[in-house]
């Protein structure tokens, strides 16, 4: 599996804590650059924790038998956050030979959950 620490992930500051095919957690500070334009965290970082969350824990698992793409990512936002740490904890709720479904729930440090979301995803065959 690729490094999953670079690029967008490192733009946003993630911290991976935990990486299973059975749990992936992942930290990060809200800050002002992350805000949307009311000076809370914007959905899109939720959204994207979803699905990095969901897509590091499914290719974990998945190893060598293929890679995975995300298909559908549902999330819900909960909760403004306007500052301070959270963590996301993804986890899986069905792994077939075709698809996997993960669900992440997102908590502040007073361990609220402030936003969850799923990520379904297509288990592709190695390339030949």
């Amino acid at each position: 599996m690729p490094d999953p620490t670079g690029g967008f992930v490192a733009l946003l500051g993630l911290k991976f804590d935990e990486v299973s095919g059975d749990r992936v957690v992942i930290r990060w500070q809200v800050r002002p650059e992350l805000h949307q334009p009311f000076g809370i965290q914007h959905g899109g970082v939720y959204c994207s924790v979803v699905e990095t969350a969901a897509s590091v824990g499914a290719a974990v698992w998945l190893a060598d038998r293929g890679t995975v793409v995300g298909v559908s990512n549902q999330t819900d936002f909960l909760r403004a956050v306007r500052d301070g740490e959270l963590t996301a904890v993804g986890t899986p709720i069905h792994r077939g030979r075709s698809q996997q479904l993960w669900q992440v729930e997102i908590t502040d440090g007073d361990e609220r959950l402030v936003a969850r979301g799923q990520v379904r995803l297509q288990n592709l065959a190695p390339a030949a």
